[in-house]
């Protein structure tokens, strides 16, 4: 993290949104933004005098796309990158590709139709900025090469100590942000078609997670979905939290199943980790096992130390693997983890633990 203002240099072709980023980020005292460009052959110009802390780029651009802007960077100087687009879900497929190429996070285009979204919007960009510069960003050619502030009151009340009904049903819960979604593509990819059901929630805004879904899906052994309202949960399916809204698992006699329900953000963020692990240590207790992962703030940190506290099994991502170490530092802070391993030991981690309650499955 840069240890005065967070330089920020907007790469964006419309002058209007160069303007509303500008007026946005300048809002926030810890931020400031270095210089606007029109289209990355003016950015590539202010990049020769000076580099900032962070990039918001848009894709879509006149000369040069996005896109191979991004790799350029990447290959040459690597910088934290922040996609900004009005892309919808139908073009997402580009964006999956802007994080393969090294983009740390996603925002969507500044909505000014209401103030509220407004509100919402400023607040999110501001954070991933912030959240970017902390980021560990490294040439691409290094990447490793895979193998086949409300809490959670505000959504589900406080779990109780001895009220879980029993069930033989183990399930896991992973909570991510920034660096997430390459991350949990390398977890979800090493998982065997017979691992445990999977209820994850990446912060992503609306529109990009059914597509996201569909990415992993069709890279892995597992079958990958944008969750549902009211749908059962089953052994070898990761269910992803829908961008905006809140994902909790629920209990139908001996069942588990899932509920979608809409809300204000918890730790600032819809959907929520908290929420997701509250819930999980409400209805699922000591057959439940938490996972936090890469990302920035402390959403996740009480709703693991909840979990822990009702039997469950935890575990954090270590320093070393993590893009931004904020989201399993806090859940350590506070308590709740009970092994911290690297990114590469998670699916095994996980394999163990749903083994250790399943003798039956096999390795």
């Amino acid at each position: 993290m840069p240890r005065g203002k967070v330089r920020v240099l907007i790469v964006d072709d419309s002058a209007s949104v160069r303007q509303i980023l500008l007026t946005i980020l300048s809002e926030d005292p810890e931020i400031e933004v270095m210089a606007t460009a029109s289209d990355p052959f003016v950015a590539a110009k202010r990049l020769e005098k000076e580099l900032p802390d962070v990039i918001i780029l848009d894709l879509e651009m006149p000369r040069m796309d996005g896109l191979t802007f991004l790799r350029k960077i990447m290959a040459q100087h690597p910088i934290p990158v922040i996609i900004c687009s009005s892309l919808t879900e139908e073009g997402s497929n580009v964006m999956f590709e802007a994080f393969e190429a090294g983009a740390v996070d996603i925002v969507p285009k500044p909505k000014i139709d209401t103030r509220q979204a407004l509100l919402e919007c400023s607040t999110r960009l501001r954070e991933a900025v912030k959240s970017a510069a902390r980021a560990r960003v490294r040439p691409r050619a290094e990447r490793r090469a895979i193998e086949k502030k409300l809490t959670a009151d505000a959504i589900i009340p406080p779990p109780v100590q001895g009220k879980v009904r029993p069930t033989t049903e183990r399930i896991v819960c992973i909570g991510a942000s920034t660096g997430g979604t390459e991350a949990l593509n390398d977890v979800l990819e090493m998982l065997p078609p017979h691992c445990p059901p999977l209820l994850i929630v990446q912060h992503m805004p609306a529109g990009f997670t059914a597509a996201f879904a569909r990415r992993l899906d069709g890279v892995c052994q597992i079958r990958v979905k944008e969750a549902q309202d009211g749908e059962p949960v089953l052994p070898g399916w990761a269910y992803i939290a829908p961008g905006a809204r809140h994902m909790l698992l629920q209990r139908i006699g001996l069942r588990y199943q899932i509920a979608i329900k809409d809300g204000p953000p918890v730790s600032r963020h819809r959907p929520s980790v908290d929420v997701l692990f509250r819930s999980a240590a409400q209805h699922a207790g000591a057959n439940a096992l938490g996972v936090i992962m890469t990302g920035m703030g402390d959403d996740g940190a009480r709703g693991m130390l909840e979990m822990k506290k009702l039997g469950a099994a935890t575990r954090a991502q270590d320093e070393d693997s993590s893009v931004v170490f904020g989201m399993p530092k806090e859940a350590i802070a506070h308590g709740g983890v009970e092994k911290i391993v690297s990114l590469h030991q998670i699916p095994r981690e996980i394999m163990l633990w749903y083994q250790a309650g399943h003798p039956a499955v096999a390795g």
